[in-house]
Formats: structure tokens, sequence, C-alpha cells
């Protein structure tokens, strides 16, 4: 089958946006990760989003251009005619995601929880600039990145893409540790406060949305404890649906080069 370079383009930029977002959040230590991970993964909804609008429209670059109103000789926009709008440097335009969306929307190829989770995303990417401090919607943010990481893998798997995600960490999302101590509103810009409010919305709006095994628009995360004296204690389950992990001897030994005898001389100097 004739694969077309613009569409593969697409798919791979997306995946590698959605990698990219997902090994920032991985560090802790990172500032502006939670920003960061809501631009890249918007980046990634965007492109993939554009990819499956092309395709399903027999690969039409016209598909995903933007158009604008002809210029009339008197200044004034033409109500019928349009051109190819374009960038400062004479490229052309691509639609945006928002636009993106209405599209998917209107050939019923966007599950509304995921559409959903998306929006949330960039509700975040657009405030970052005025949420100066995260720690109390922390959780939040991180409830929208389970569920973005867990929609994504299940878009591609059914718009098949052409793509195994088998070697990819797609999957990969760190359950870390929230603090538990609550700022006090007064502390909040106002556009702080306003986006917590969206956030409030989108959850009341997750609680009455219908239910759907496949995407979801945040995951709740419980943490629970439990002290242990074996391994038996460790919450380690096999899932014959679930991604395959694979670790070769070289990428094992790349990882962790130091054997006993290597650690023992290395801690003794």
């Amino acid at each position: 089958m004739k694969r077309n370079q613009l569409y593969e383009s697409l798919i791979d930029k997306s995946i590698s946006s959605m990698l990219s977002a997902i090994e920032i959040y991985n560090k802790p230590d990172f500032k502006y990760r939670e920003e960061t991970f809501a631009i890249l993964s918007v980046n990634s909804w965007e492109l993939l989003f554009k990819a499956k609008l092309f395709k399903q429209n027999n690969y039409k670059e016209n598909s995903i251009y933007a158009y604008k109103p002809y210029i009339n000789k008197d200044g004034s926009k033409s109500k019928r005619k349009k051109v190819l709008d374009r960038n400062r440097c004479g490229n052309p335009k691509s639609i945006s995601i928002i636009e993106a969306i209405k599209r998917l929307e209107q050939e019923s190829l966007l599950p509304s929880n995921l559409k959903d989770n998306v929006e949330a995303l960039m509700e975040l990417r657009d405030n970052a600039i005025h949420l100066t401090n995260l720690a109390s919607i922390t959780k939040s943010i991180q409830e929208l990145g389970f569920a973005c990481i867990k929609n994504y893998v299940a878009i591609l798997k059914k718009w098949k893409p052409r793509r195994s995600l088998g070697k990819y960490n797609l999957y990969l999302m760190p359950l870390a540790y929230v603090d538990s101590k609550v700022i006090a509103s007064s502390s909040l810009t106002q556009e702080a406060n306003n986006y917590i409010r969206c956030i409030k919305n989108i959850k009341n709006i997750m609680n009455n949305a219908e239910p759907d095994d496949e995407y979801d628009i945040a995951i709740k995360i419980k943490l629970q404890f439990q002290k242990g004296n074996s391994f038996d204690s460790v919450g380690v389950q096999y899932d014959k649906d679930g991604v395959p992990v694979r670790l070769s001897e070289e990428e094992f030994r790349s990882r962790y080069p130091l054997n006993v005898q290597k650690r023992y001389y290395k801690s003794q100097s």
C-alpha cells in the first residue's frame, strides 16, 4: 500500500510530541512540567487530528489548510471567494486544533469524553502564564494527564495509523506524590482561581458524563500505602491485554553498567 509522506510525518510528529510530554512530566524536579506537558500533549493531539482529517479527505492537502476571505479592490472582504492563508514566510497555514475538533465532531469521529479531556488541557496551556502556583490543582492536572495518555493509545488503535505502539512507552505516567497542603485562595491570582473554577466544572461534567469504557475526561487517582514484610505486598499484576515491556540484555547493561564488584569498589572509593 502506497504511503503518503505528509500523513506519515504528521503521525510520527504526533507520537514524538506525546513521548516528549511524558518524558518531561516524568522529571519531578523539572520546573514548568505541568504546563509543558499540556503544551506538548495538545500539540500531539492537534497533529493527530489533522492527520485523521487529511486521511479522511483522501489525502487532499487543502482539507487541512486555512483559508481567509479574498480582499476586493475596494478593500472589502469577499463573502464568497476565499484564498489560502499564508504565514510571514509565505507558507500555507494549517487549520487550528479548534477547527480540527469541530470538523471531526461533524463527522462523528471524536468521542465526547476525549474532546472534553483535550479541551481541558487546552485551557491549561492557554492559562499557563497566569498560573504561578499549581500546587493546589496538581492532582487535578495529573488526573487529566492519565486520561490523556489512555485516550491517545485507545484512539491510535482505533484509527489504525500503521504504527505499532509496542516499542513506545506511551503508557508510562508517573504516579507522583501530590502535596496535600491546601493553599488559601487569597494567595492565588484571579486568573488562577478562574482556571480552578474551570477544572471544577470539568469534573462536574465528568461525573455526569455518559459511561465510556474507552475514553475518559479524567482518571481519578487514589493512593493507598500498605506495609509489608515481603514482596507479596507489591501490587504488580499480569494483564493479558497490557502493553508488553521488553528490555534486552544489551539495553539493561547500558542502563545499569555497574555489577556487584564494580559497585563495591566504587563505594569504597
